[in-house]
């Protein structure tokens, strides 16, 4: 019996390029070779595609892909393929656009489709969405930057110009210190920033408009950052729940990826009740946007309170053997490799 092909891709155009390396490369290591032939691709940040000869060394972030050979007939290859892992974060990669590929090559492929991963990239868009699902999230603001301008769309989606120290004066109308600006499409904590004061919301919704346009203003909540890993097409399940213990103030790229500090407890330190309640909200959010295959659910966690919000759901989280979302399943019983294969087969059967 002939193996399954399995096409793993990785790297891609986004600032999340050197992380989804490090994710591809463990995945294309850890698939069952006995069950799948594995064709690791690799994507470089100008689009280009390339075959990869060996992966064997074990990449770390900002390390760079070596054994390549350029794919000259990209569509013909991809056809040759079975099933594709995309193991691509970020913009052209997690955001719809090479599920659409995918979708009109007729090749199935892991995680969530188009539509499911443009709503979850957008952070404004999610964030209307899970109004809609009545789960609860942080206060929130959304601006547009325009040329020297910026345009303020309020909850009914009017829209008005004004300059930046307008339209600052409008959000601290809205939300109280501190707050974070995040730049609407951006992923692994990107173009982020915590404001305390007027200087700081102005200089930092500046820099966010260097990622997107589009940029998303949150009133802070406090709590433990809780995650929450969910998997599934139609009967989706969710594993135990984690805590994150940033090595700083928040969690920033440097936090995530490079700063041994940050403490990840698994299982997270709640209490059942909560930790059943945040698992049952995980799968509602995943549902909400029409998620398919896999997604990790952030939250905030107020135990006071027994307040749950949610973050943000990311439906494509980093994938190295020591990432949240495998280490969670691996809490509860599914191995790395097993969690692998579960994949595949929801993607052969989506």
């Amino acid at each position: 019996m002939s193996k399954i092909k399995v096409g793993v891709v990785f790297g891609g155009m986004s600032t999340e390029h050197d992380v989804s390396i490090v994710s591809g490369t463990s995945i294309a290591k850890n698939i069952d070779k006995n069950k799948y032939e594995v064709l690791p691709i690799y994507i470089d940040s100008n689009g280009n595609w390339f075959e990869c000869s060996d992966i064997s060394k074990e990449y770390e972030v900002g390390d760079k892909i070596e054994n390549t050979r350029k794919i000259d007939n990209l569509m013909e290859y991809l056809k040759k393929l079975d099933v594709i892992f995309p193991v691509l974060h970020g913009l052209y990669g997690e955001d719809g656009t090479v599920q659409g590929l995918f979708e009109l090559l007729k090749i199935p492929y892991v995680g969530c489709r188009v539509l499911a991963s443009s709503v979850a990239m957008d952070k404004v868009y999610t964030k209307i969405i899970f109004d809609k699902a009545n789960i609860k999230q942080a206060k929130y603001e959304y601006i547009r930057k325009y040329k020297n301008e910026y345009i303020y769309i309020d909850k009914e989606f009017n829209e008005k110009r004004y300059k930046l120290d307008e339209v600052c004066k409008i959000i601290e109308k809205n939300l109280t210190y501190p707050m974070f600006i995040k730049p609407s499409n951006s992923g692994s904590s990107v173009g982020i920033n915590k404001a305390n004061n007027t200087c700081e919301l102005a200089e930092y919704i500046e820099y966010a408009s260097k990622y997107d346009s589009k940029i998303l203003i949150e009133e802070n909540l406090v709590g433990k950052e809780i995650e929450c890993s969910v998997l599934g097409n139609e009967d989706v399940e969710a594993s135990c729940v984690g805590e994150i213990a940033p090595a700083e103030s928040f969690y920033t790229f440097d936090a995530k990826y490079k700063n041994s500090e940050s403490k990840l407890t698994i299982p997270a330190n709640i209490n059942t009740e909560l930790v059943n309640k945040v698992r049952e909200t995980a799968i509602k959010a995943f549902k909400a946007i029409d998620g398919k295959g896999l997604s990790r659910v952030d939250f905030f966690v107020n135990e006071e309170t027994q307040e749950i919000y949610i973050n943000e759901i990311n439906t494509m989280p980093g994938f190295t053997a020591i990432s949240m979302y495998p280490k969670l399943w691996e809490q509860v019983g599914v191995k790395y490799s097993e969690l692998l294969d579960k994949l595949i087969k929801l993607a052969l059967e989506k």
